[in-house]
């Protein structure tokens, strides 16, 4: 039974990694190899969140045994005191959990170090071959590998010319650890300020209708803009592949690798690559080198084009939702009504509108402030005990304090939920500024299957060089790690398998233990959006109520929902008023016309009629006898020509 605990923590972590992976990558077109690899990382990221609170519990068991067995050690009366360590619910054997620990660490180390840097370059690589995307690849991170192999050597040094330290294997794990954790907090800090202010304003500002639409105007005009420079991109990229394929003959040896790049030529772009040596005059003698390059430019133009137009679809449909809650929240009837979109598959069976009404227009923005105030809260308590967790007298950290008292009354079901809530808000704080991050528009996570490969792997490096230091950050939280509070104690498997960074006295008496206190300048700076305006004055459009420009970005978002408006609106009427004709007009016409045809040829003109005639509104427009014999004359003598096969003109209805 309490295997089963951990069993479902394992299996629920797995399935979230592959929701996620589905969410944003597109496992059907992505190369498997990736594709496990990105998988591996996310995944045991996640498996460190959901099973490091088990292992805390563990933990504080072996305490309780272990002072009740130095007890025993001073008195007869020991009974009472074994009996309160019951088992904790989730209890695992021994050797699990380090097991466990040492496989999912280590793992992901490696992965996020020297595997998934060169499988990256290797997917952006515009080469043809197997071997030359991996040549590339390890050309381009010379660099990386280069300033890494510096900084270790450095540390090696160091350790080396420590007196009274000699290096052995466990010195050499503790070095990588200190290496990587310390890069780790670093970004650590910084995202978590962000996110720790953040969350609780934008929930709050997302329960008021006009926020909200605001902003996803601003967001449509940003990627209307992106789209059209995507489309430009495409583009130049199809023009110069028609260029080169005006001197491409099958019997050149560049010949397959330009036929590569024809192939992911999007479908609906390759009309633009029709009649090229009538249209175009410039040739150009290709290389393999210009194949290349061209490869990869198209590569990243037709990503690009695909991203921009499908999310500027999605962002088109949220606005127009966001004006029907707006519209519906001023509503006495209190049902909620659509303007455009389809109603729901329950709305077939009964009438939702009114349940729809209260979710949108009263319970859903109750929902986020309440949610607002309750991260807040939590967000407040991060930021006072990350300032003061190194204090071990009195005890300031309010995680710390929470986690000893249930210590105290070997409450394990009680450590096991506060661990798990803390580091879930911590971690959902870090990995949703991760998800929000947009470098050069390269690296970026797209809903909806619009995420590269490349930006898959950046973001499943980030992944696994965060969740190891944020872990051990949560540990400094609550007291559980010796090198932070000074003090001999039982630690988790997790702290054991990874090791300390007390080699290192730079770090483990400074850097590790008062640059988290950094923390609260980063929520400053973020209330008061001193980042955003930096980017804003760098040429980085953000959200900013008090910038003219960001009202032009508004304006032209509501103008782009109103066209799209009217569009669908023309579409509804000319759906409707061909409906209208099909069932009125056209059985009329057809009779008039039946009168004046021959029989022998009745039959072509009701197909005629029934293909090729436009929209007409009887409203607006009758038949007469006049219009009846100027479409007779308009048919090339029908009435002569019995045998012959006839093809009606075209268009014969454009007077009307």
């Amino acid at each position: 039974m309490t295997v089963g605990i951990f069993s479902a923590e394992v299996i629920f972590a797995f399935i979230l990694t592959t929701v996620l992976l589905n969410r944003y990558g597109n496992w059907k077109t992505q190369n498997i190899v990736v594709t496990t690899a990105v998988l591996i990382a996310w995944y045991f990221s996640l498996l460190i969140i959901f099973v490091l609170p088990i292992d805390i519990s563990l933990a504080a068991y072996r305490k309780c045994v272990q002072d009740g067995h130095n007890h025993n050690d001073n008195t007869t009366n020991s009974s009472h005191e074994l009996s309160a360590c019951n088992k904790p619910w989730s209890y695992v054997p021994e050797s699990t959990l380090p097991k466990m620990w040492r496989v999912v660490y280590w793992t992901s180390q490696f992965l996020t170090w020297f595997i998934m840097p060169v499988m990256q370059y290797y997917v952006k690589s515009g080469e043809f071959t197997l071997k030359d995307k991996l040549k590339n690849a390890i050309k381009s991170n010379t660099l990386y590998y280069s300033t890494l192999l510096l900084i270790v050597t450095i540390l090696v040094v160091y350790i080396a010319l420590k007196p009274g330290v000699h290096l052995d294997w466990q010195k050499l794990k503790a070095i990588a650890s200190s290496a990587s954790n310390t890069w780790g907090l670093f970004l650590l800090i910084l995202l978590l300020g962000i996110a720790l202010v953040d969350i609780p304003r934008e929930l709050w500002r997302s329960s008021q209708i006009d926020y909200t639409l605001r902003k996803v105007y601003f967001k449509l005009s940003k990627l209307n803009t992106e789209k059209l420079e995507s489309e430009g991109a495409l583009e130049d990229v199809l023009e110069s592949i028609k260029s080169v394929s005006i001197s491409m003959s099958p019997n050149d040896p560049l010949y397959d690798c330009f036929q590569i790049i024809l192939k992911k030529v999007p479908e609906d772009q390759r009309d633009f690559l029709k009649n090229v040596r009538s249209n175009s005059r410039n040739h150009t003698t290709p290389s393999i080198g210009m194949l290349t390059r061209l490869h990869k430019q198209l590569i990243v133009a037709v990503h690009m084009y695909h991203r921009t137009e499908t999310q500027g679809s999605l962002m088109l449909e949220k606005a127009i939702f966001l004006e029907d809650i707006n519209s519906n929240m001023t509503s006495r009837e209190r049902k909620f009504k659509k303007m455009f979109n389809k109603p729901s598959k329950l709305n077939s069976y009964a009438d939702t509108s009114t349940i729809e009404w209260y979710w949108w227009c009263r319970l859903h923005p109750m929902m986020l402030q309440v949610l607002s105030v309750i991260t807040g809260v939590l967000s407040v308590v991060i930021v006072w005990s990350e300032m003061t967790f190194f204090k071990k007298q009195p005890v300031l950290s309010i995680f710390a304090l929470m986690v000893n008292m249930a210590k105290q009354n070997n409450d394990y079901v009680m450590i096991q939920v506060l661990s798990t809530l803390s580091i879930a808000y911590l971690a959902y704080c870090t990995y949703s500024t991760i998800f929000k991050i947009k470098l050069l528009n390269i690296y970026y996570l797209a809903p909806n299957h619009q995420t590269t490969e490349s930006s898959l792997i950046f973001f499943g490096l980030l992944l696994s060089r965060l969740t190891s230091p944020m872990c051990l950050n949560f540990l400094g939280l609550i007291h559980m790690d010796s090198h932070v509070i000074k003090s001999r104690i039982l630690e988790t498997d997790y702290t054991q398998i990874m090791g300390h960074m007390d080699v290192i006295t730079i770090i483990s008496d400074g850097f590790n233990v008062y640059f988290p206190t950094l923390i609260l300048a980063v929520c400053l700076a973020t209330y008061f959006n001193v980042g955003t305006r930096i980017l804003s004055i760098l040429g980085f459009p953000q959200f900013l109520e008090d910038d003219d420009l960001v009202t032009d970005y508004i304006q032209e978002g509501r103008l782009l929902v109103v066209r799209e408006k009217e569009r669908r609106e023309r579409k509804i009427r000319g759906n409707e008023m061909r409906r209208k004709y099909r069932e009125r007009s056209l059985p009329n016409a057809n009779e008039e016309v039946e009168e004046r045809v021959p029989p022998s040829r009745k039959d072509n003109m009701k197909s005629y009629l029934l293909d090729n005639a436009d929209p007409i509104d009887r409203s607006y427009h009758s038949y007469s006898t006049n219009d009846t014999h100027e479409v007779e004359r308009q048919l090339p003598n029908v009435s002569t020509r019995p045998n012959s096969t006839w093809e009606p003109p075209r268009n014969i209805f454009s007077d009307l």
